[in-house]
């Protein structure tokens, strides 16, 4: 089998389908494709057609006419628009097999999907992926996808727990012997963190904020704990002012903000915690002396892995490339046979 671009075989991909991102590994390669996962579709004399995905699709996000939609089309990791998801994964998929003469040959796609996906939910993402083109579709679970991208020994008799904060859920796991012990998942990460802190601004300063202006506040200056010094780290928002409808720009401060995260940072501790107490007694000594990994987008908020450690009593620590955890090691599925084993059909 080849992984060139433009050979006259097919290509296997992994593909992490996220709620915020979608992120697409090609084996002998890496990442070649991290894009967000949005869809505009314009509707013309009733009938409708996708005009942009990805990237140029979140550029026109907020921006539209009313004849031009923006669509996420999944929702705490799993499909809820199934049409549009189709749409998504065939542009994604076209554009990381596509040959010089126009023509795409993927193969066998490995899916990304949580831990507590129904079976519903999952013959979804395999019909979407089988419409969009893929030989044969193939689901990893996202803990084990996590524990594998972030190093951890999954092929040993070894407990080992993860715990990923992505854009639509927060996936808790327990990994040993390349099968998840204990895997469930709650639909609190990182869209949850923003509509904290939209709300918050409207319901503090009677300002409406969008989604992107909340994310770009959490990651400029958000914080999981709260302190004096958080006081004098300012940022500023905009937004319409809920009194007069004008645009206006307000100040805000680290403390501030972890105060509106304040409740889903607390669930997601709650679900860790959950976790831990369902830990058969051989492998929580695993875990007592390995600690928790921490990957994903929402594993980057200051001092959530400090909260984390401090709640639990156990060392956290953040992977290497957080962001990227899951692709990898739905990746390293494709390419070592020690981890193919972690596979499940759909």
């Amino acid at each position: 089998m080849t992984f060139s671009f433009f050979g006259s075989g097919s290509r296997d991909l992994a593909i992490d389908l996220g709620t915020a991102n979608t992120i697409v590994y090609a084996p002998g390669q890496g990442i070649i494709l991290d894009e967000p996962s949005i869809v505009a579709v314009e509707t013309f004399d009733g009938e409708q057609r996708v005009i942009a995905v990805g990237t140029d699709a979140q550029a026109m996000e907020g921006k539209t006419a009313s004849s031009i939609q923006t669509y996420r089309p999944l929702t705490g990791g799993v499909i809820n628009e199934l049409v549009v998801a189709e749409e998504m994964m065939k542009h994604f998929i076209y554009k990381a097999t596509s040959a010089r003469d126009g023509s795409f040959h993927p193969g066998e796609i490995v899916v990304v999907v949580p831990s507590k996906a129904t079976s519903v939910e999952r013959r979804a993402i395999q019909a979407a992926g089988i419409n969009a083109g893929a030989r044969r579709i193939r689901l990893v679970e996202e803990p084990m996808a996590a524990a594998i991208g972030a190093g951890l020994p999954v092929t040993e008799p070894i407990g080992s727990m993860v715990v990923d904060i992505g854009g639509g859920t927060t996936e808790v796991g327990i990994v040993s012997l390349r099968a998840l012990i204990y895997g469930t998942s709650e639909r609190v990460a990182g869209e949850t963190m923003d509509d904290a802190i939209a709300s918050y601004v409207r319901r503090e300063h009677n300002l409406v904020i969008g989604n992107r202006a909340a994310e770009r506040v959490k990651k400029e200056i958000g914080s999981a704990e709260a302190n004096a010094e958080g006081r004098h780290i300012v940022g500023s928002v905009s937004g319409s002012d809920l009194a007069t409808g004008r645009p206006r720009e307000i100040s805000l401060n680290q403390a501030e903000v972890a105060e509106a995260l304040k409740e889903p940072v607390y669930r997601i501790v709650e679900v860790v915690l959950s976790a831990l107490e369902n830990v058969e007694p051989e492998i929580a000594s695993d875990v007592i002396e390995r600690g928790i990994m921490m990957t994903g987008g929402g594993s980057l908020l200051r001092n959530i892995d400090q909260v984390l450690a401090d709640e639990t009593g156990l060392p956290v620590q953040v992977a290497e490339e957080p962001l990227r955890c899951v692709a990898l090691g739905a990746g390293r599925t494709l390419e070592d046979s020690e981890f193919r084993r972690a596979l499940c059909e759909a």
